[in-house]
């Protein structure tokens, strides 16, 4: 019945146009729930994602397959006029390039024949006052970074058994350790934006004597595939020149 209210609900919030109250949705179903019921919905405890993986977990089983991807990407939802809190908050917006007060969350997102699903989420709260040395200003930060809560979700998915081959990701995850970590600690393959001021060796020899060059200085054909070796990656990948000799991301495609 709650999973049914909530249903509703969210069905009411996106096709209204004006006011959205518990009365009101009442009124439109006319008796057939009360405002009582969608008062007790909205304040029972909160959905974590487990609550999710559970509601979605059928849905997955059924379309589920080997070659499946996962795709990792955090979102910012702007409250612009909303009182800020731990949870709507000041947080960077890469595609901006300035920060915006808004909620911002993590999810991953199952790929399988032509479904997407999204398996796992996280919200990012930040708990943790501080001062800003440059500004003198407090500011809040979260106990856990992005890439902590990006691990955690990979994890929480190869526990509940969905298979997959590849997890996709932009440049603000391609750290090393991520890399490490999907290749080495979940056995899996990866395709990563990687910024264009990376630095990586061609060859084994000069990664051995630290011969790094930055990705946006290496002549290299739109469309050309170089085998490159990452600082903190102790396997060789596979570097797709997306675009040559500009500022914008490339990206590179694990092997063994």
């Amino acid at each position: 019945m709650k999973r049914d209210i909530l249903d509703l609900y969210t069905d009411y919030l996106i096709s209204s146009f004006g006011q959205t109250t518990a009365t009101g949705l009442a009124q439109l179903m006319e008796g057939a729930i009360s405002h009582d019921q969608v008062t007790r919905m909205l304040s029972s405890p909160k959905m974590t994602s487990k609550d999710w993986w559970r509601l979605v977990k059928p849905h997955v089983r059924k379309v589920e397959r080997e070659d499946g991807v996962l795709i990792v990407d955090d979102s910012i939802v702007e409250k612009p006029y909303t009182d800020e809190n731990e949870i709507i908050c000041w947080h960077y917006d890469h595609a901006k390039g300035r920060t915006v007060k808004g909620i911002n969350f993590v999810t991953t997102l199952y790929n399988v024949q032509d479904v997407a699903l999204p398996v796992a989420f996280e919200i990012v709260s930040k708990t943790e006052p501080y001062i800003d040395k440059k500004s003198g200003r407090e500011k809040r930060k979260s106990k856990h970074t992005k890439n902590e809560r990006y691990r955690r979700m990979l994890q929480a998915t190869c526990k509940n058994k969905i298979p997959f081959e590849y997890v996709l990701n932009d440049l603000w995850f391609a750290s090393a350790e991520n890399m490490r970590f999907v290749k080495l600690d979940l056995k899996k393959e990866f395709i990563m934006a990687l910024k264009s001021n990376r630095k990586v060796a061609l060859s084994e020899d000069d990664k051995s004597i630290g011969k790094y060059q930055r990705i946006d200085q290496l002549d290299l054909p739109e469309g050309t595939t170089q085998t490159i070796y990452l600082e903190g990656v102790p396997f060789p990948c596979i570097w797709y020149a997306k675009s040559s000799q500009t500022k914008m991301a490339q990206r590179v495609c694990a092997i063994w």
